[in-house]
């Protein structure tokens, strides 16, 4: 692989900045940003450094063919006429992934079967072998796009999704992707010295990463697996090297990251979960209602997922935000609250002036990150006293 090698790194909506901060912090070149992603170049230590290290990445893809077709013929044609055996044994299992708009195609899973097809036609016909389809844990990732009549074909490095990190082994009711959770974290411009609470924190995903983020965790440290791993060129030497170059700087914080819940069961979650990332010593965890929740005196961070009214009752989501904006007025003088919800109007009484809305989603759900400011006294005395 050469050092100018085109990647695609996928994130979500409005993360897009954050993940081209990470990049360029790793060293990656002629970095752009687009919509749900951000390409860069760089080589094979990039690629491995991109995955290991980068929290608010999805895949990290490499494109590896482009074409224009006239008709499925020569899309067939054209896949089949491609050496797939640089980059993988005809033992390995595939699975292919299509995204297509604007095309005469209508059929995704009908064009994954005829690109499945050509492939395993070019191994036969090479080596009187053939790749397998697995689903479920493919060897090998592809991901294929098509707009029209042009197509982009990828090989996904990091195999599943980098969301899934490999420290989570329960799940709350809602659990909030790892990637957005450290996506909110990083927006939310926390200094990693200042004391972290999310008094709503269901299975501790925020805290979870904020503490990887406040100890320098690579995001990959816990995963067992990466695509990449099955290819031909896998360098396990220089794979090594890239992680034990981001292993020497874990280092311990002084903060503190606490959470509380109201549910027993979710935080019976958030205990084997931080136990699994061996921080349930580094992390404080305890059952009450955040209304009853008491916030230190000296200034402290808020980060939190609040329930958005799917599973409980219009009044009862009203009332649920008044108390929490009475909660940080009362109790948190000194704070910067972040609060995401797909609830617009409920944010709305919380009753405290935005500083900053950020658009974001939570799974398929549009949400606002915003951030309120909780000045001791009134706004308005914080304006006077600065004149």
């Amino acid at each position: 692989m050469n050092e100018n090698q085109l990647f695609i790194a996928k994130t979500q909506f409005g993360l897009e900045d954050i993940l081209a901060g990470e990049l360029k912090a790793l060293g990656a070149k002629d970095i752009q940003l687009l919509t749900r992603a951000v390409s860069f170049r760089g080589g094979l230590q990039m690629m491995y450094a991109a995955n290991y290290n980068c929290r608010t990445a999805l895949h990290i893809l490499m494109p590896v063919l482009d074409f224009k077709f006239r008709d499925k013929e020569q899309f067939y044609e054209l896949i089949k006429k491609f050496d797939w055996s640089q980059f993988f044994e005809p033992d390995k299992t595939i699975a292919i992934d299509t995204v297509m708009s604007d095309t005469f195609f209508t059929n995704s899973h009908y064009v994954s079967l005829l690109c499945k097809d050509a492939i395993a036609d070019h191994f036969r016909e090479k080596y009187n072998r053939r790749p397998s389809v697995e689903l479920e844990n493919p060897d090998i990732r592809i991901h294929m796009h098509i707009r029209g009549h042009e197509c982009s074909v990828s090989f996904d490095s990091s195999g599943g999704s980098l969301h899934r990190r490999g420290y989570r082994v329960k799940q709350g009711m809602a659990p909030m992707s790892e990637v957005l959770a450290a996506g909110m974290v990083l927006l939310s411009g926390w200094d990693k010295k200042t004391n972290l609470f999310d008094p709503m924190c269901g299975s501790a995903t925020i805290l979870t990463e904020a503490a990887m983020i406040a100890g320098n965790i690579p995001a990959g440290y816990y995963r067992k697996s990466f695509g990449f791993e099955e290819w031909n060129n896998f360098d396990e030497a220089l794979w090594q090297a890239v992680k034990d170059e981001a292993d020497e700087k874990i280092a311990e914080y002084e903060c503190e990251i606490v959470g509380s819940d109201n549910s027993g069961s979710a935080l019976a979650a958030a205990s084997d979960n931080l136990r699994s990332a061996h921080l349930h010593k580094d992390i404080h965890l305890t059952q009450c209602d955040f209304r009853e929740f008491r916030f230190p005196k000296e200034k402290g961070m808020i980060i939190t997922n609040p329930p958005y009214g799917e599973r409980i009752k219009p009044d009862d989501i009203i009332r649920l935000y008044k108390d929490i904006g009475d909660t940080l007025k009362n109790n948190c003088a000194g704070y910067a609250a972040w609060i995401i919800s797909s609830h617009f109007d409920a944010l709305k009484f919380i009753g405290l002036k935005p500083g900053k809305k950020i658009t974001l989603f939570n799974g398929p759900l549009e949400c606002k990150f915003v951030k309120f400011e909780i000045f001791e006294g009134s706004l308005k005395d914080k304006k006077i006293r600065e004149k």
